[in-house]
């Protein structure tokens, strides 16, 4: 496992850059045929292609159950020539490198449940549709269509993300994300000749950034942050354009509409100035549905079989898994590699733990 993870690693797979993530998609393709998988290049033109991969049941009792869906990416944060400065590297029990924890440890132990599973029984006793986008680290704007597709047809949807934690919990409930730009335009002057003649859209940008810190509540689970901020052009000009990015983070359902018009209802502190804002919630929460709950209850019984207390946990971050559990489908995440550092320098997962991950997924598959 260790020296597949390895080699996904070192096929560096950046979102933004498409010969690159289409190379680990054609060598991901070759992988899951070798196991009998049909795979399909689903086809984009400003992302990579994504990946899925079919497998028929051996059975005409299994032919009949609907697939399970086992869900991820292969696309990272890292931009082409990380691994010179962060080489994927085994040392203490730990594998360290770009990607290695998010998510391609996860799409190995895809690789071998599905073996294992062959190994078993001969062949697979129910069908499985595999599934890696190629962009979910930039908002899955090409996939998202196709990962809903194949949820609709799916008994339950296993995500193949990090677990939580070096307890190695899988993930119950997800945060819901959205993303917001606010613009402002105002009027420019000269800063020494004529600054009572202009109407700086920084300083309203400030105002508003106070508004919108003001937004957060984080008791209930609603956060508000002002990540990017641009404006401006020399600092001898009052500044006619300034914008902020805000980074949304709702619990549940019901916040959406509530954060999404507090942002849309803001107002200019100058009336010369002028307010616009776009964007919205482009993942909505993952809840711990009755049909989340029943998929842990099955994961925590077959992890009892080796001794292993299984635990849950809702995180802040979202997935694609947010997609399906919104639609109703069953959904367990964190079902990956357990580690550290996701999109960090010291990313890594803990060696020792990828036999029962493929353990419990293997598990999982037969039994969703």
């Amino acid at each position: 496992m260790v020296h597949t993870i390895r080699e996904l690693v070192e096929i560096e797979s950046p979102s933004d850059n498409k010969p690159a993530v289409d190379c680990i998609g054609a060598f991901l393709a070759e992988k899951f045929q070798a196991l009998g998988g049909q795979a399909q290049l689903h086809r984009s033109q400003e992302f990579g292609d994504s990946l899925q991969v079919d497998f028929a049941a051996s059975s005409d009792a299994g032919a009949d159950r609907k697939p399970v869906l086992l869900l991820g990416h292969y696309d990272t944060v890292y931009p082409l020539g990380t691994l010179a400065k962060m080489p994927c590297a085994l040392a203490d029990g730990r594998l360290r490198g770009p990607g290695v924890l998010d998510m391609k440890s996860g799409i190995a132990i895809m690789l071998y449940a599905i073996k294992a599973l062959h190994t078993w029984n001969g062949a697979l006793l129910r069908p499985v549709t595999v599934f890696l986008v190629s962009d979910e680290e930039v908002g899955s704007y090409s996939s998202r269509r196709i990962t809903e597709s194949l949820a609709k047809k799916s008994a339950g949807v296993l995500v193949l993300e990090p677990a939580a934690g070096l307890r190695g919990a899988v993930k119950t409930a997800r945060k819901g994300v959205g993303e917001y730009t606010l613009d402002v335009t105002g009027v420019a002057s000269h800063a020494g000749l004529d600054p009572g003649k202009g109407h700086s859209a920084i300083v309203e940008l400030a105002r508003q950034i106070g508004v919108v810190a003001r937004m957060n509540n984080l008791r209930q689970g609603v956060s508000a942050n002002p990540g990017i901020i641009t404006g401006g052009t020399r600092t001898n000009v009052v500044a006619a354009e300034a914008s902020v990015r805000i980074d949304v983070r709702i619990k549940s359902a019901k916040q959406a509409k509530s954060i999404d018009r507090k942002l849309r209802s803001l107002k200019p502190f100058d009336k010369h100035c002028k307010i616009e804002v776009e964007g919205g919630i482009n993942r909505m929460p993952m809840e711990r549905t009755v049909g989340v709950a029943a998929l842990y209850e099955k994961a925590r019984e077959i992890a009892n079989q080796i001794g292993w207390n299984l635990e849950e946990a809702a995180v802040g971050g979202g997935s694609d898994g947010n997609f399906t559990a919104g639609m109703g489908i069953p959904t367990l995440d964190g079902m990956g590699a357990v580690g550290d550092g996701a999109h960090a320098l010291h990313e890594f997962i803990v060696v020792s733990e990828l036999p029962r991950r493929a353990f419990l997924l293997a598990g999982m598959i037969e039994s969703v």
